[in-house]
């Protein structure tokens, strides 16, 4: 249609690099984590950051290649391709610990959200933030654009319900990116105990939340197309019924 292409945080290498410079650095990352197809890790391995540098990889829900069922358990691996260790925040270990951000100097975030309240990935970035700001370590996030970032719907959450699968006072859909999210996380003193992250954010060019956005990888293994991302917020809720909603079908929220 003649617009110009998104340019996703990720993308905007000759923003970030000069930030990571020879820091030693953590990443959140997953499978959704690509520049241009190539994974985040594998693309700044081949612009000069050195394996030694990346101390590890925090991987959400779903694992670091993205393959694991929604709920399974994921243990701490290390990547096959780079030997890097891979430390699960999901399951038992939510939120890195002070052990695991020793030596680290910079929290790299790039992980592909749906604009779902109950998605476990800003869970993530929560407890992300929290860990950042309590042991004085910065928070890069590269920004990503929301599927379902053109439209706000669906009641507040009452803290009073508050889980991994929500977290925030927001609506079911929030119409933030996980970037602008990040910012109102701190901004609102959500953290526990009034704590601040330090965070920056590396937000995505020629994009608008009236931007139509189809993913170039699934985010999770049951959000496989663009109808069942859109359904998502809706059809999620049934899993709190004895119906199925579809998981593990051709056409899973569908």
């Amino acid at each position: 249609n003649g617009d110009p292409p998104i340019r996703c945080g990720a993308d905007r290498m000759e923003q970030y690099l000069p930030m990571i410079g020879e820091r030693p650095i953590a990443l959140v990352a997953n499978h959704t984590s690509l520049i241009e197809g190539t994974h985040l890790v594998d693309t700044l391995l081949s612009r000069g950051i050195q394996k030694d540098q990346i101390l590890k990889v925090f991987a959400p829900e779903h694992g670091f290649r993205g393959e694991r069922a929604a709920g399974s358990l994921i243990d701490d691996s290390a990547d096959p391709e780079t030997g890097i260790p891979i430390v699960s925040v999901y399951g038992a270990n939510k939120k890195p610990s002070a052990e695991e951000l020793e030596g680290v100097e910079l929290v790299v975030f790039d992980l592909q959200d749906v604009g779902a309240r109950f998605y476990t990935y800003i869970s993530t970035l929560h407890y992300v933030m929290e860990a950042c700001g309590e042991n004085g370590v910065p928070l890069l996030v590269l920004d990503r654009p929301n599927p379902n970032g053109n439209f706000v719907d669906g009641p507040l959450m009452e803290p009073a319900y508050s889980s991994f699968v929500g977290m925030h006072p927001i609506p079911v859909v929030y119409g933030l990116t996980i970037g602008e999210l990040a910012g109102m996380i701190n901004g609102e003193g959500w953290l526990s105990k009034g704590v601040r992250c330090e965070l920056e954010v590396i937000p995505c060019t020629n994009y608008s939340h009236s931007t139509s956005y189809s993913l170039p990888v699934s985010p999770s293994p049951n959000l496989s197309n663009d109808h069942a991302i859109r359904l998502y917020p809706s059809t999620c809720f049934f899993e709190g019924t004895i119906l199925s909603e579809g998981r593990g079908t051709s056409m899973p929220f569908e």
